[in-house]
């Protein structure tokens, strides 16, 4: 059953403290460092929507969706869905599945070929979650290299 009280919108600079403990929730990474001017800039962006949920007001859960330049596909554009997290508290009461329509939304208005997203091997639960909204992990293989094994 829905929450009447939740909505979905664009993160703004005010959110930045909230936004850092809910990717504290997603990574244990100290080096974490959500800026307020680096979420201005982004809701200004039309190429990136970081966006939040909020419960009564209070934000709960965050997602970023990036578009990015193919050529493949004349000018579509394809994107990449990164940290995603639904505080603790709000689990399973379709907050997820709020953000992920709206990210939905957001790459059907500028016609994406396709979403992709990457998920740690051992979050068997956001599996099964990315997988009720359409997500198929077994067409591809995901790889990632992060900046500490850069050459």
């Amino acid at each position: 059953m829905p929450i009447p009280s939740l909505s979905v919108r664009r993160a703004v600079s005010d959110d930045a403290a909230r936004i850092d403990a809910l990717y504290g929730q997603l990574v244990a990474d100290t080096a974490r460092c959500v800026l307020p001017e680096r979420l201005q800039a982004l809701s200004e962006d039309p190429r990136t929507a970081l966006l939040v949920a909020e419960i009564d007001g209070q934000v709960c859960a965050t997602v970023l969706v990036s578009l990015c330049e193919d050529v493949m596909y004349g000018r579509q554009p394809f994107a990449v869905v990164e940290n995603i997290v639904v505080d603790a508290a709000a689990r399973n009461r379709g907050v997820g599945a709020a953000l992920m329509r709206e990210v939905e939304a957001f790459c059907a208005a500028t016609d994406c070929s396709k979403i992709m997203l990457l998920s740690s091997v051992d979050r068997t639960d956001a599996h099964r979650f990315f997988e009720r909204c359409g997500f198929d992990g077994s067409i591809k293989r995901g790889l990632v290299k992060y900046r500490r094994s850069f050459a």
